[in-house]
Order: structure tokens, then sequence, then C-alpha cells
């Protein structure tokens, strides 16, 4: 069975995010680690591992958790996704519109312009209490990144939010739960 892919916008995020805090020199360390190339277009579709190579590559130079590097990469990514897709952020208004928006807006909108792309699939549960449950699922099991996505628009629409990981796919779980809930 071939490897899984990811879309090369990924890798031109992560890209981005490495050389605005970290430089160029820093990027170029991270490939090398990774005994990866690293030219990667935006269209095109490269093997899961690569990316798991670059975060395992900046975990060791970072002395962080593989974890740590996806949140941090997800919340870095999300003033340059404001920028390139200003829609997406637009009409949502606030972070809980913005993430009920991802199954029937954002991952719909990527899926048309990146040809093949293999996004992660959510179910929401909006509690009376104010919090949303996000059910995460996905074979990547890249739940770090998407709780960097939510610190990240949560940044973005200038709303104070705190995400509990509670049951992991990481840990035996059939899915992760992100439980996001807001400041008063």
């Amino acid at each position: 069975m071939a490897e899984a892919t990811m879309k090369g916008v990924i890798f031109n995020l992560l890209e981005e995010a490495v050389v605005d805090q970290f430089g160029d020199a820093t990027w170029d360390d991270l490939l090398d680690a990774a005994e990866l190339e690293g030219a990667y277009t935006s269209l095109g579709s490269y093997p899961d591992s690569e990316i798991m190579a670059l975060v395992a590559a900046a975990s060791e130079k970072l002395a962080l958790s593989p974890a740590a590097i996806l949140r941090w990469f997800g919340k870095s990514a999300i003033p340059s996704l404001a920028i390139h897709y200003p829609d997406f952020f637009t009409s949502p208004g606030n972070v809980r519109n913005f993430l009920l928006s991802v199954n029937t807006i954002i991952h719909p909108e990527v899926r048309k312009l990146y040809s093949g792309a293999g996004c992660p699939h959510f179910q929401f549960q909006e509690m009376g209490t104010g919090e949303l449950i996000l059910g995460y699922s996905s074979p990547r099991k890249m739940c770090a990144l998407a709780e960097g996505f939510i610190d990240g628009a949560a940044d973005h629409f200038g709303e104070k939010v705190t995400v509990a990981h509670r049951g992991c796919m990481h840990d035996g779980s059939a899915e992760c739960s992100l439980v996001v809930e807001w400041a008063s």
C-alpha cells in the first residue's frame, strides 16, 4: 500500500513559520537533519513521513516534544492562512464560528483548491456550559496541530481560550477529544 501524502501547502506553511521565527538557516538545518530536499510546491503531494521527519528534526533541535512542535506550528501558521485565505476568517467573526466552519466550509474549499487533500474530520458538540468539544479523527494523528490551529485562531480573533485534550488517539482512543473553553 502506498504511503499517505500531504499537500505541499502544509510544508510551505511550516517553512514560512520556521523562517519567520528562526531564519532561513534553521529551515536548511531542519531539512539537512531530516535528510530531505525541501523543494515543496503548494499543489504537490509529499509523503507524510517527510512532515514527520521535519517535526522530529525540530523536536531534536529545539528540545521540545513533537506535540509541542506541532502546536507551535499550528498557532504560527494561522496569520499566514488568514493572509492567503481571508474569506475563511472574515465571515466567521469569532473562534467558535471559525471552528464550526471547518468541516462545512474550510475543508471543502481546501479540497477544491488542493485536489486529493486528506483533511481530518471533526465532530462538534456544543455544551450548555459554553464549551465546545471537538472530536478529531485522522489517520495522521496530528491532534496537536489542531490544538495549535485553535490557539492561533483565538489570537487572530482576539479571544482567550483554553484547550484541554481529553482522550487521544495516541493513547488508544478512537478519536481525540479537544475541549475548548472561553475565558470570561
